[in-house]
């Protein structure tokens, strides 16, 4: 149950001032009854709510997919930098969703967003075991020594030893190298860390999947859109 006000400024009809105001000029019905009572107590999944005659659509939470642009950083604030929370609709922003976990600023690729915090300890805490795949390119070559040292587990400059990952090499030459790295742990810098410790540098990394979730390549970076339910369900599901 909650109140009637709590409902409609969640939902993005005003400030709770603005919808007490509405309420009480008369403008909103429950279950066909015109309610003057912005503190009546309700349960929205149940009650049917109108507001000048439209039904109002409720929902808890949202979940969003994001094609993260470089130069952009991953968290809800920031006094300097534009923050993925910037490049999404007042309509969303209303429910006060959080990256789910985080990508470096310069680091591009599939970011979930939601307002569900059950859902984002599940897919970040290591120990649900989520994979997280990145495409990556490499400044050296990359070798089967690299990839007997990721699954062994890489020891980042700081001592901490990390999960094993699995390191696929796409592509390797005198140039450099294009891979996909995956792992379940999401330590600040992990993946250019981790190049590092067998001393070689990221040059460009996306996120191409997040679980069981895959980006949507028809999302220009910067753009994003609600999960499918079948992509919400294979999440839930970790």
């Amino acid at each position: 149950m909650e109140r009637l006000d709590k409902i409609l400024a969640n939902l993005g009809y005003g400030t709770r001032k603005e919808v007490k105001s509405m309420i009480k000029k008369g403008f909103v019905q429950v279950e066909g009854e015109c309610v003057v009572d912005s503190g009546l107590n309700i349960d929205p999944q149940k009650s049917e709510i109108k507001v000048n005659g439209e039904i109002v659509v409720y929902r808890k939470f949202i979940y969003l997919m994001m094609n993260k642009p470089a130069g952009v950083v991953s968290a809800t604030f920031d006094n300097y930098d534009e923050t993925v929370i910037d490049l999404i609709e007042p309509e969303y922003q209303i429910f006060n969703p959080f990256p789910v976990g985080r990508l470096d600023k310069d680091t591009v690729g599939l970011l979930l967003l939601t307002n569900d915090g059950e859902l984002n300890h599940r897919l970040i805490s290591p120990k649900w075991h989520v994979d997280k795949v990145y495409y990556a390119e490499i400044n050296k070559p990359v070798g089967v020594k690299d990839v007997e040292a990721f699954e062994k587990g890489i020891k980042l400059d700081d001592d901490y030893k990390c999960l094993p990952a699995k390191l696929e090499v796409i592509k390797s030459d005198e140039n450099g190298a294009e891979v996909y790295v995956t792992i379940q742990e999401g330590k600040f810098h992990q993946v250019k860390r981790m190049f590092e410790a067998v001393y070689k540098n990221v040059v460009y990394l996306k996120r191409i999947k997040f679980g069981e979730v895959d980006l949507d390549n028809s999302l220009e970076e910067g753009e994003y859109r609600e999960l499918t339910q079948g992509e919400l369900d294979d999440l839930k599901r970790v």
